[in-house]
């Protein structure tokens, strides 16, 4: 008695039912004589035989005008290669696949630069194929901003044109000397015009904004800056001496703002939009505290 793979039984017995099922109907409905009932059985057999011999390897991204190359192994019994079919949006390839290393031209598909691209590798079972350079794939920064503007409540509107894949949109405030993020806003990665806005918490005075993505290659693209005057009073903090609490002050009135807290030695401890901090749990020492549109130094004194 022969000795199969508990996997490879556990699929046989499964296309044996399903097979066994399929023939039940097929005798109910055309009432099939023996020898059509046997033939039909073969076919259905042989189908599920070939779909089991097949696996699929899929990736997916946007067309950035370049070719994917697909490292393409012997199958495991030594003849031919491993991958039998590529299909690109569900387009079967028209070229050659039956070599170590091929190339899928998208250009045969007449795709545009930023268009959606799913490709799926139908390979034999025992082998691995392999993308070799899938991040050809992702979406790369090419936006041009068109305009950007800004109102004194911290309402963002930009629009953009010639984006080459989605990516988010970075809102970046400039503050305590340097650019922090505010937001993120999913672009739509088209080339025609694109219209987007954002709500910000303005600082007080003069505030910078700017938009950004970064894409795979970890650079930066900026929108030009805009500037606008949020009309809101300054904050201070009270008091500089700590033991429980520390406030945000606009006069006598408690008001919300982002802050970070660092110790003396530059670590990050808090973050938060409040109108207060609670210190309790900072031991006694010297911190500095980011807030508003402003870096103060203040004091934690033991309880």
């Amino acid at each position: 008695m022969y000795n199969i793979p508990t996997k490879v039984m556990e699929s046989t017995c499964i296309q044996g039912i399903f097979v066994f099922s399929l023939t039940i109907y097929f005798v109910a409905q055309f009432h099939l004589s023996m020898k059509q009932l046997v033939l039909t059985s073969f076919f259905l057999l042989s189908v599920f035989h070939c779909l089991a011999q097949e696996k699929l390897l899929s990736l997916d991204g946007t067309f950035q005008n370049n070719n994917l190359v697909v490292y393409n192994p012997p199958q495991s019994d030594g003849f031919g290669f491993c991958v039998t079919k590529v299909l690109v949006n569900g387009e079967i390839l028209p070229a050659a696949i039956q070599s170590a290393h091929f190339e899928i031209n998208f250009q045969l598909f007449q795709l545009k630069v930023g268009e959606n691209v799913f490709v799926v590798l139908e390979h034999a079972v025992g082998c691995q194929p392999r993308f070799m350079n899938p991040e050809i794939l992702l979406p790369k920064s090419t936006f041009r901003c068109t305009s950007i503007s800004a109102d004194k409540t911290g309402m963002i509107k930009w629009t953009t044109a010639d984006e080459a894949g989605s990516l988010d949109f970075i809102i970046e405030q400039y503050r305590w000397n340097r650019w922090v993020e505010a937001g993120q806003v999913k672009g739509n990665g088209t080339k025609q015009s694109n219209a987007y806005n954002f709500q910000i918490t303005p600082h007080s005075g003069k505030n910078q904004i700017r938009v950004s993505q970064v894409d795979n290659t970890g650079e930066k693209r900026s929108s030009q800056i805009v500037f606008f005057n949020s009309g809101q009073t300054s904050l201070k903090i009270s008091p500089t001496k700590v033991r429980d609490n520390l406030y945000f002050k606009a006069g006598s009135k408690e008001m919300k703002t982002k802050f970070e807290v660092y110790d003396a030695y530059g670590n990050l401890l808090k973050v938060g939009f409040a109108s207060m901090v609670d210190c309790t749990n900072l031991v006694s020492g010297v911190y500095f505290i980011n807030f508003d549109n402003q870096t103060e130094k203040f004091i934690k004194i033991a309880e």
